[in-house]
């Protein structure tokens, strides 16, 4: 928990101090506690693990099924309305905004959910559906619906997402300014 609230520390330069982080932010607890689930859940204490889920995401507005697989030094920032689902992956020093979503599109057994690969980002309100890869230190922008994997280092926007920067091509960017017509 103290090398996470560390790496929050570093990466928020809204942290003034690593008390702060400990006590405040909901993203950690939330981890604090789908620790403890998922340690019971390894063992079959299922009711137990549910129980506990249940009451973080009550606490925190964080909703991570003890199932999941959340890597070290992850970084839930704000954190209100994130969802990740039961056969989830994230690696390790992946950071992740408010309203997310790391979900399923079918009901049917097996992986359902995405991997998120090492030291990816994600922006607020993502949904990201599917058994799908966010590769390592990619970027999936604001509000984008995932439904393909995202290489690595890439940078996914839209909805449906789609592909607007790799690394060695250019970034096309818009102008926003209004035009005479």
């Amino acid at each position: 928990m103290f090398q996470t609230a560390r790496s929050i520390l570093k990466r928020d330069p809204a942290a003034h101090n690593l008390l702060e982080v400990i006590l405040t932010y909901p993203g950690l607890r939330a981890l604090f506690w789908y620790r403890i689930a998922h340690f019971l859940v390894m063992r079959r204490f299922f009711t137990l693990a549910s129980l506990i889920s249940q009451h973080a995401a009550h606490v925190t507005g964080i909703s991570i099924a003890p199932e999941a697989q959340i890597g070290k030094r992850v970084f839930i920032d704000h954190g209100i309305g994130v969802v990740i689902g039961a056969t989830a992956i994230v690696e390790d020093d992946v950071t992740i905004l408010h309203g997310v979503t790391l979900g399923a599109r079918k009901l049917a057994g097996g992986i359902r959910h995405p991997r998120v690969e090492h030291g990816a980002f994600i922006g607020a309100n993502a949904q990201i559906l599917g058994n799908i890869t966010i590769g390592a230190f990619s970027k999936v922008g604001a509000g984008a619906i995932v439904l393909a994997d995202v290489p690595p280092k890439a940078t996914a926007v839209g909805n449906p997402a789609r592909i607007v920067g790799t690394p060695g091509k250019k970034v096309i960017e818009v102008n926003f300014t209004k035009q005479k017509s």
